[in-house]
């Protein structure tokens, strides 16, 4: 497979632009305006009223990421991008590294239509889902040219993987192409977990009561299965996990998330957030990195992703800070009015040049920036 950098994106911008509005998590229905009438929403700070991240000496070799939706796509292809440093992946709802890079060859790759069908709902768009060999050629590609690291480092990640039977947004073929990627990468089969029996539909799941029918797929996208993913997600990627705390003694911070983005094409707020468990003020620990889904930006559903999904009250028992950055709507350019992750190309400045699955990428760099804060010395703000 030729590397992207050679291949044209979409045919015209008119056509970016018409696909782009289709990008979205739920029906029409759901409108990122949605409003939560059970939850105060948060208001994104400004970024002169975020603090900066505070550094807290985190051992990132034990970093892991997961997300859902788009959110699940960017933790694929962080994961595969900083493989070097993250040890495991949650995916919902997402498809494997580059999906939207195949089909396609030199001289086209159409990435924003193969993330409309092809990583979506391949049998409703009546194309195939992504070929994961297609994909780790790809990688293994990048890798040697240097723009990823080395894709050996997939054999040590543990990874959870998630279809609910009744998602028709991004379906089980595509998600079952990234456990079919790790395979062929070298990673055990005993580290690859594969959760497909739940009638969920396409959201993120939880075992309250105040949350979504477990089957709809509508705002806020967090449903109540009677099961807590967040827990399950992290008990596969630390095996030694303690039980969730009850009651949180941590602290939930907002910080100033412009000061790691490097262009005005990011399509990220000024403000992201992170729990920190009060172990973690004095004792080094690890790191877990939740990417939230389209339509579940602060503006769509308020503090909704990153305090109530359940990953709190899991960190909060074992010394695990969570970071949560934040995508935003951007209505005009970069065109992503649903505040999605970027898993097509919409942040990258050319377009026949994208850079959005390298570790360069504007949003992944910002990340991966985040994250090396996390890991300096304790309260350094630098």
């Amino acid at each position: 497979m030729p590397f992207p950098h050679l291949t044209a994106h979409l045919t015209t911008p008119t056509t970016a632009v018409l696909a782009a509005s289709l990008l979205i998590l739920a029906p029409a229905s759901a409108h990122a305006a949605t409003a939560v009438k059970a939850v105060k929403a948060v208001k994104p700070a400004a970024t002169k009223d975020a603090p900066a991240l505070p550094g807290y000496q985190a051992d990132l070799s034990q970093t892991t990421v997961s997300g859902l939706s788009s959110g699940g796509f960017m933790a694929a292809q962080f994961a595969v991008a900083y493989s070097a440093t993250v040890a495991g992946a949650g995916i919902i709802a997402g498809g494997p590294y580059f999906c939207s890079g195949q089909p396609g060859r030199f001289p086209y790759i159409p990435y924003l239509t193969n993330a409309l069908t092809t990583c979506m709902n391949p049998g409703s768009a009546q194309v195939a889902p992504p070929v994961a060999s297609e994909l780790l050629r790809a990688a293994n590609d990048f890798a040697r040219a240097r723009l990823i690291d080395d894709t050996a480092n997939l054999k040590r990640q543990r990874v959870y993987l998630f279809s609910g039977t009744k998602d028709q947004t991004v379906t089980r073929p595509v998600v079952e192409q990234v456990g079919k990627f790790y395979q062929l990468a070298g990673t055990p089969a005993a580290q690859i977990r594969f959760v497909d029996t739940l009638g969920a539909g396409h959201a993120i799941l939880t075992d309250s009561n105040t949350d979504k029918p477990c089957a709809v797929t509508e705002s806020p996208f967090i449903n109540d299965c009677d099961y807590t993913q967040a827990r399950d997600i992290l008990q596969h990627l630390y095996p030694d996990l303690q039980p969730s705390a009850t009651t949180l003694t941590g602290k939930l911070i907002a910080f100033n998330q412009r000061s790691f983005i490097q262009n005005a094409y990011s399509s990220m707020n000024n403000t992201g957030y992170a729990y920190i468990p009060k172990a973690c003020d004095s004792e080094s620990c690890r790191v877990h990195v939740v990417f939230h889904g389209c339509l579940q930006t602060t503006q769509a559903i308020g503090d909704r992703f990153y305090t109530s999904t359940g990953y709190n009250q899991v960190a909060d028992a074992n010394k695990i800070i969570v970071l949560y950055p934040q995508a935003e709507p951007s209505p005009v350019y970069p065109y992503n009015p649903k505040g999605c992750w970027d898993f097509w190309g919409y942040t990258s400045i050319n377009p026949i040049d994208p850079d959005f699955y390298r570790k360069s990428g504007t949003q992944m760099e910002a990340v991966k920036g985040m994250l090396d804060r996390l890991g300096s010395a304790r309260n350094s703000r630098r």
